[in-house]
Formats: C-alpha cells, structure tokens, sequence
C-alpha cells in the first residue's frame, strides 16, 4: 500500500509500505475512504514531536470501510462504515475507567504517533470496539472526519477546560481549524462576546461568518489594548490558546481578567514564560489537556441533527494521492486560504 511517511524534521515522502495486518484479536484493519491533515502534523514535520521517529506513517483521522476484525472485536464486522477516533481506548485501564482516554494505558495519542497512522490506504486501529465508531447509512462522511479530532478537541481542551459560561466574554486566540472549531462548539453555551485574534484576515473573515463577534489581527493593532478597550479594562473572562507558540501564551495571560480561565489547546514544542508576577494574585485557572474525545458521541449526534455543521470547516478537496501538495496547501494556508482539506482515496 502507499503511505505518507515521515523521516525527520521537514521530511516526508509517499511510499510504498506494508498492508497492516491483525496482530492482537481486538484490532481491525479500515480501508480509509477520507482522511486530512491536522495542525499536529505540522508541528511533527517541524519536529516537534520527539516521539515520532523516522519511518512513521503520520495521520490519526479518518473514515473508512472495515477490511477485517479480529476475533475478539464484537461491535465491527468487515464492511462496516466507521469513524476513527484519534485517540486510542482500551476501555479497561485506571485511566480509561476516570474516561481520561488520552491517558489510556494501551493506547491514547498513539495513531500516526508511536504507531503508523491514517495518512496511507489502509491503518490497524488496536481496540477497535473502543476506537471507532459506526457511520450509519447516508451519513455526511466527509463531513465526520472533522468528529476524529478537531471538533472534540476544540470542545473539550477549549470550551470544557474553560468552562465557557452563558453571557462569557471570550476571546481565542487562532483562527485556523481547531480556533474555528472552538469557536463553533462554544456557542451551544451562548457567551456574550466571541473575540477572534489571529494574524490572517481571511480567517478571520471566516470566524464572523461562524459566529464570532469581535475579529483583532494582531499584524495591524494591538490586541491586548483592544481587548481591554472591549472590557473596560477587565480582561476576558476565557482566553482559550489554539496555536501553540510561545506568542499566542503570553497573550492569553496578559488578557485574563480576574478570577478567569486560560485554556491551553495548542500543541507547544517551545518552553514558554509563566508569569506568576503577574497572575497570583487574581484567581487564575490555567489548564492543559490532551483530547480524551468523550464528546465524540454528543457531537456525533448534532452534526447528525444539523445543528452542527462540520462542512464550513473544509475548504479543499485532494486525492490521497496528492498528498504532498496537499501538506504544500495546508502548510501554506494564509497564501491558499486553507482550513481543512478533505484527502479521498
């Protein structure tokens, strides 16, 4: 089969590479039909990622067809339509059992991390009963792929972490797919304000069409005194990070009002300052989470109602193919006006 292979910092490549197989009963072989590229892959191929080693197949979303079960999985069988989680559940570890899936003994982050990926034709997904879940017939598939990752991460380590509350002034900072997700899983709390930041005004453009209600680019003014000018000098009462760079944390600190939550979302490979000078005196929560995905089935659900709409989120359409063009768009998204692009095989 042909896979999106890493091999090191800034290196990638198409190649052939071996079909997965059945190595423990509770695995399954999918035949992926669409994947994407997340934001975390770019700071994989930045190197980033320590824990990704050369000769990985990189990817951890997708839709795809059951090619074959293992003995001991009950609720698949060869030909089902699934959703890959990009976290990995043995649904019987400490941590599975407090649902901190990310932290599952046995799996967690593993997918296109400490083991191949959904970037390629086919991928074994270990514990396939805790891991996928089923697509029923007629479903928008190209518009679940964005259930694998970005939507339950932008809910749960954004609006969840910080406890995003109805009349809320919040600003997040990133306006690319996983700030837009954030965005959109945070009205079903109706906060008063939505501030947008980010350096592209495309994307912000974006972001007012989905629901923000105040856009700052960061190029063209300053955005710490345009938010207190929007406070009154109070700061927001949620600053949620989604970029993941040194920048975009100090901003969030230098934002938050008193008794207010910084919620980390982004994936940093830099040390950044904590400016406890500044924040111990005013009732600061600062919290940091890797998606455990438990919001999957709730979310599964609006987009099947239509009260979600994951379809905003993409804006480009390759062959798996055409990967490496695509990671040359999505890489390029200020230039190409990329959020998520859609890979089908």
């Amino acid at each position: 089969m042909k896979a999106l292979v890493y091999h090191g910092p800034g290196k990638k490549a198409w190649e052939e590479k071996p079909k997965p197989v059945i190595t423990e009963p509770t695995d399954a072989v999918v035949k992926i039909l669409k994947t994407t590229i997340c934001g975390t892959d770019l700071h994989i191929m930045k190197g980033d990622v320590p824990a990704v080693t050369d000769g990985r197949i990189i990817g951890h979303e997708g839709v795809g067809i059951i090619d074959e079960a293992g003995t001991a999985v009950s609720n698949f069988k060869k030909g089902d339509h699934v959703l890959i989680s990009c976290i990995t559940s043995c649904g019987k570890c400490e941590y599975c059992k407090k649902a901190m899936y990310s932290h599952c003994e046995k799996g967690g982050w593993i997918l296109g991390n400490l083991i191949d990926g959904t970037q390629a034709e086919y991928v074994r997904i270990p514990y396939a009963d805790n891991s996928l879940y089923p697509i029923p017939a007629g479903a928008d598939e190209e518009a679940l792929v964005m259930l694998s990752d970005i939507l339950p991460t932008g809910f749960e380590c954004g609006v969840l972490n910080g406890q995003v509350k109805p009349g809320d002034t919040i600003a997040i900072v990133g306006a690319g797919p996983i700030g837009l997700a954030t965005l959109l899983t945070a009205q079903f709390f109706s906060p008063a304000e939505i501030i947008m930041i980010d350096q592209d005004d495309n994307r912000l453009q974006v972001a007012k069409t989905f629901g923000a209600t105040q856009l700052i680019n960061s190029n063209n003014e300053d955005a710490v005194e345009k938010i207190m000018a929007l406070t009154k000098n109070k700061g927001v009462d949620v600053a949620i990070e989604a970029v993941g760079v040194p920048a975009t944390f100090e901003l969030c600190q230098q934002i938050i009002g008193a008794g207010g939550h910084i919620a980390n979302i982004g994936v940093h490979g830099k040390s950044v300052t904590l400016h406890l000078e500044n924040l111990w005196s005013k009732n600061i929560t600062i919290t940091t989470r890797l998606v455990d995905t438990v919001s999957t089935p709730m979310l599964f659900k609006n987009v099947q109602s239509g009260k979600l709409d994951p379809n905003k989120l993409i804006t480009h359409h390759f062959k798996l193919d055409q990967i490496l063009k695509a990671y040359d768009t999505f890489g390029n998204a200020a230039n190409e006006k990329a959020l998520k692009v859609i890979l089908t095989a």
